[in-house]
């Protein structure tokens, strides 16, 4: 066993303090938002900090597997992020391609299924070629899910979700009054993953910046201050720990 995935197993011990053990969610989506400022409080380039947040990634993919958690969805790339100058994003490109390069077979052996939420065609071919390979490399495994959002937008993702069901509409392959939520929720990115538990956002700011809306309707909202890079196991058990103490009333008493 790696020495990350060790150190996520040994920091499960204080789950114990979680009063329904039963409490793990299935699906948890973080906003890994602080790796500029963790890069300037160390006065070094921010793509030292956008790398320090990959080695985050890995540390805490391999945690929360070890914690039972089924899925685990990450934001690593907005909508908004191509307003970003072009080296930075150039710079995120070429991490996102030695991410697959150096964590695809870790992924395949360790049975972990991933997938990818938003529009990443729109991104170098070689780079497209990559995704798509490890997304067919993973496809059969039936391990947790790790699925990583790459220029999404949840107001885009509604967007199309309507659009082709106002087409199915028009075609006479569903009526108006068939448009559910579960029949919107099919039509999302997110169509098979399990609902959404918890969402954690790194850095101490407190918004969503679309991510997830529909998905985090009835979702435990977490702020930490924590910058994502510094984001360890044990704060992922923390966030855990205090998930399993809040009595989630989705609307009712």
């Amino acid at each position: 066993m790696s020495p990350p995935a060790a150190s996520a197993q040994t920091a499960l011990g204080s789950l114990v303090a979680v009063p329904d053990t039963g409490a793990v969610p299935r699906h948890v989506a973080i906003i890994m938002d602080g790796n500029g400022r963790w890069a300037k409080r160390r006065l070094l380039p921010r793509f030292a900090g956008h790398k320090a947040g990959v080695d985050a990634v890995r540390r805490i993919a391999r945690a929360a597997r070890a914690m039972g958690i089924e899925a685990l969805t990450l934001y690593a790339f907005s909508s908004e992020n191509w307003r970003r100058p072009e080296t930075e994003i150039s710079d995120l490109m070429g991490l996102l391609r030695i991410f697959l390069r150096k964590d695809l077979a870790e992924l395949v052996s360790d049975n972990v299924r991933l997938r990818v939420i938003g529009d990443y065609r729109r991104f170098p071919a070689d780079l497209v070629a990559m995704i798509d390979d490890a997304i067919a490399r993973t496809s059969a495994n039936t391990g947790p899910i790790l699925a990583i959002a790459l220029n999404y937008g949840a107001q885009a993702e509604l967007v199309e979700a309507a659009k082709r069901l106002a087409l199915k509409v028009a075609a006479g392959e569903m009526d108006a009054e068939a448009i559910t939520p579960d029949a919107i929720e099919g039509e999302l990115q997110t169509n098979g993953l399990p609902p959404l538990d918890l969402v954690i956002r790194t850095s101490g700011e407190q918004r969503l910046s679309n991510f997830l809306l529909w998905q985090a309707a009835y979702a435990e909202l977490l702020f930490v201050d924590t910058l994502w890079p510094d984001f360890d196991d044990a704060a992922l058990v923390d966030a855990v720990a205090e998930f399993g103490r809040r009595h989630r009333r989705f609307g009712g008493l």
